[in-house]
């Protein structure tokens, strides 16, 4: 059967790969021709490649991964002792790969440092982020396994983790209720913590960075982008702005090479908005109007997005997004602990406001209001110039009477003004006193000469209208 078709670009590929025994190969033709008798055609080309790829995937000889790569004339699959069987995406430094180790059969994933980025700078940082990652151990942090090159290819081995991130999660679910964002958010804060027991910082956490599994639990990829925070000066890139736009805290924007923990804090906060609102802290715009939000702007009230937040949740928030590293939260595990409550069912339906806080929203429009959605964009960005980074809500502005301020009072301005309250009678001032007197008997005189007084001024207030 491969006889007659020697222009199968697949066929020969996986028979060089290795990943297709002459067996399995003479197996997989026969069963094609049978399914091209049985609908009466005669395939070639690509079709027949196509054809052939279905098959293989089929009887699990290969993946739908592996199928296209050998569709495309591409032989070499393997990376050390690792054999790549799918596609994850782009992380920080390069490409990423699922793999299983040949021997041990484990799955893994594998990132690959691009030869396009191949200097001696990105080979510098690589192997940084390599012995980073090796040093760290903590279920809340994806664990390094291997690390090697293969010919000029540069790539790092690490545990796999089933499921997605947490961007693409909140892309393909919307906005995460309170409970499960607490969860992945408090366990992305104890790998936090426990990287910056070990003197190290991430600089880049964000959603893409969170990995979430089936089960909900979260690990945080991309340690290897750290640094320890003693060393940053010896970091070649510590005087860049490392990170990703949408999650940049003020101080990495002002002084990079200073960043400490609290900015993490800060990139987590902004991760843990995204996570119940669906959307970035400050969506929108281009790098530099980004950048400059996050040093002098408040972002959307959160209740904006997820009006059942209550008041305590979304403080949570506030105090991690503080713009004033000193002002927010003390630590990563401090999160966690204030995070830990909102896993279980206690706070599902908790909708009770105590008190106010900055990020308190007002209350919500009745179903007859005419308000528009503008004006309660408004409210929720106003803010005080003197805040520290939270929002400052404002209630509906009420229409007051135009009165001047009461430092600039003398007594001519102060008789027009009262004159134009058309409520206010002598009469019922008199009777207030004189209510006061009789109610309290040693107030009798005193109570007395205030309503004589009042009334006098009043019938000359009279007159002057």
């Amino acid at each position: 059967m491969s006889a007659s078709h020697p222009e199968s670009i697949l066929v020969a590929s996986a028979r060089i790969s290795g990943l297709v025994s002459d067996e399995q190969m003479d197996y997989v033709l026969r069963v094609a021709s049978y399914r091209m008798t049985q609908r009466g055609c005669n395939l070639a080309g690509a079709e027949f490649d196509r054809l052939i790829g279905e098959i293989l995937v089929e009887q699990q000889i290969v993946t739908a991964y592996q199928a296209e790569q050998l569709a495309a004339g591409r032989t070499k699959l393997d990376l050390g002792g690792y054999l790549i069987t799918d596609w994850i995406g782009q992380g920080g430094m390069g490409q990423v790969f699922k793999a299983v180790h040949q021997v041990m059969g484990r799955i893994c994933a594998v990132k690959v440092l691009p030869l396009t980025r191949l200097t001696q700078e990105s080979r510098e940082n690589f192997l940084r982020e390599i012995r980073m990652q090796a040093a760290l151990d903590c279920p809340y942090l994806v664990r390094a396994y291997d690390a090697g090159q293969d010919r000029s290819v540069h790539y790092l081995v690490t545990e796999y983790v089933p499921g997605m991130d947490l961007r693409r999660l909140v892309k393909t679910s919307g906005p995460l209720p309170v409970q499960q964002a607490a969860k992945i958010v408090m366990h992305a804060a104890r790998g936090i913590d426990y990287a910056h027991s070990k003197g190290m910082i991430h600089r880049d956490v964000k959603p893409g960075n969170i990995l979430v599994t089936p089960e909900g639990d979260a690990k945080v990829s991309d340690v290897g982008l750290a640094g320890y925070a003693q060393e940053l000066s010896d970091d070649p890139r510590s005087k860049k702005i490392i990170g990703t736009t949408d999650f940049l805290s003020p101080e990495q924007i002002r002084r990079p090479q200073e960043v400490g923990p609290a900015s993490d804090i800060y990139s987590l906060g902004c991760t843990l908005y995204y996570a119940v609102c669906g959307k970035v802290p400050f969506p929108g715009g281009d790098a530099a109007s980004k950048i400059r939000r996050h040093l002098e702007e408040t972002p959307w009230h959160p209740r904006k997005f997820a009006a059942d937040l209550s008041e305590d949740f979304v403080d949570i928030i506030a105090d991690m997004m503080e713009k004033d590293a000193t002002k927010r939260v003390n630590s990563a595990g401090e999160v966690a602990a204030r995070l830990e409550s909102w896993v279980g069912d206690s706070h599902l339906m908790s909708g009770a406001i105590m008190s106010r806080s900055p990020w308190m929203a007002p209350p919500p429009p009745s179903e007859n209001s005419d308000r528009s959605d503008e004006v309660d964009e408004e409210l929720a960005r106003s803010h005080d110039s003197s805040a520290t980074g939270k929002v400052t809500l404002r209630p509906n502005p009420v229409e007051e009477p135009n009165i001047p301020a009461i430092e600039n009072l003398d007594q001519t301005n102060y008789a027009k003004v009262t004159s134009s309250s058309e409520h206010r009678q002598p009469g019922t001032v008199m009777v207030v006193a004189l209510t006061l007197a009789i109610a309290i008997p040693p107030a009798i005189l005193v109570g007395s000469i205030i309503g004589y007084m009042a009334a006098i001024w009043f019938g000359i207030t009279g007159r002057g209208t």
